[in-house]
């Protein structure tokens, strides 16, 4: 049976490796596994040890830590916003995540304000 932190950490690499734009092959050759063990690791199938953890967010440039993060939220409903609990889970969200951080800063400054604004009129 997975453990439920098993299953966290495992979507956290997955999340940080699809963010950054890693495929399971790259990230697997990065930290000298095969591919099908970062499979297993993000899937929760397979827990992973505190030295291939560091390895691993070595590799995606992240804190241990960010592995853990929302943590205690695992289990939390969706908020009254209608937004889910764990959003990074989201393909779209992590797309238009991956895509927010691409536009240059200055104008990312004008689009953030631009959905503050809109997101305050609906």
């Amino acid at each position: 049976m997975k453990h439920p932190v098993d299953v966290h950490v495992g979507k956290r690499i997955r999340q940080r490796r699809w963010v950054s734009g890693t495929t399971q092959q790259q990230l697997a050759d990065q930290v000298g596994i095969k591919f099908q063990q970062i499979q297993k690791y993000e899937t929760g199938m397979n827990r992973v040890s505190a030295s291939r953890l560091w390895d691993i967010a070595h590799a995606l440039n992240v804190d241990v830590s960010f592995f853990f993060e929302g943590l205690a939220d695992d289990e939390m409903p969706a908020d009254l916003s209608g937004m889910p609990s764990d959003i990074l889970s989201d393909k779209e969200a992590l797309e238009l995540l991956r895509s927010y951080y691409a536009i240059p800063e200055n104008q990312r400054r004008r689009l953030f304000d631009l959905a503050r604004v809109l997101s305050e009129v609906s």
